[in-house]
């Protein structure tokens, strides 16, 4: 018996494909983006792809080798496909919005474990993006509702269209806006995952080249954004209310002497690596006379 071929019309086996494309892609995930792209020209789920013996067919061969020129020229793999995860929800994602990344997971698991037991009802979500925080935290609380701000239009179309895909949008509204301007609380969770990269900054090509650059750069020092969202914090907690703020791991010092120049306590969350990635913010109850602010878990 001759061995199947490795391209032609025949098919071409899939695991050479893989091996060939992994060898020629940017990054530090070159396999795991050659298997994206290749399930994506299939059509498939990549579990399933890869799960599955069948040579590829000389139509998705042709897309597939369409999809790594363009990973070759390091558009992400989540803008090529259309989709990424998070928190386990598939979003849509476009060059209109940034792209969700592992990092930011942080921020919800900051919030389950202060308010574990107290679920909360309200949330807003300041820059929402593809909505992805958003819609995170509701699927953790089948009871709330949510607010998403963004001052992007576009984005606010992609949020959209996730919390319809998703079923969230009976509990879902998204809103353009200026950060916190012509909000009323009280919200029960505030999360916030402004621009914070220094201008001049030089990042990754596959970022400075394709992600919109309003979503990430904020000011001299990156904190920009962030002067502007915690003043307006205090006004739109709920008196056991908390707010979680993502920022860089350089800007923890800063950002918590701006919390309290705000009346805010803060308290550091770190990610899966071990940074600092958030901050988690509640009204400094000792000026209240309520105690001592909750501490650190």
């Amino acid at each position: 018996m001759t061995a199947r071929p490795a391209s032609g019309a025949a098919g071409a086996d899939r695991r050479a494909l893989l091996r060939a494309a992994a060898a020629t892609l940017p990054g530090d995930t070159p396999r795991l983006d050659a298997e994206l792209l290749l399930a994506h020209a299939l059509g498939e789920e990549r579990l399933a792809m890869l799960l599955d013996q069948a040579p590829v067919p000389a139509g998705a061969q042709a897309r597939f080798a369409e999809l790594l020129a363009r990973r070759r020229a390091h558009e992400p793999v989540a803008y090529i496909t259309g989709t990424r995860e998070f928190w386990s929800l598939p979003l849509l994602v476009t060059p209109a919005t940034l792209i969700p990344r592992p990092d930011s997971e942080t921020l919800i698991e900051a919030a389950c474990n202060m308010l574990a037991g107290v679920p909360p009802a309200r949330i807003l979500d300041l820059g929402t993006g593809s909505g992805a925080l958003l819609l995170a935290a509701l699927s953790l609380w089948p009871d709330a509702r949510g607010l998403g701000i963004d001052c992007s239009a576009a984005a606010l179309e992609v949020a959209a269209a996730n919390a319809e895909r998703l079923g969230f949008a009976p509990r879902a509204s998204f809103r353009q806006g200026d950060w916190a301007q012509g909000l009323c609380g009280p919200f029960d969770l505030v999360l916030a995952n402004p621009p914070y990269v220094a201008e001049g900054t030089p990042l990754p090509p596959d970022v400075a080249g394709h992600e919109p650059a309003s979503a990430l750069f904020a000011g001299a020092d990156g904190l920009e954004d962030i002067r502007r969202i915690l003043p307006e914090l205090p006004r739109l907690l709920a008196p056991a209310a908390v707010a979680v703020v993502e920022l860089d791991p350089t800007q923890v010092e800063a950002a918590t002497a701006l919390a309290a120049a705000a009346g805010l306590s803060a308290q550091v969350r770190h990610d899966l690596a071990g940074r600092a990635r958030a901050l988690v913010l509640q009204p400094q109850r000792t000026r209240l006379g309520l105690g001592k602010p909750a501490s650190n878990r």
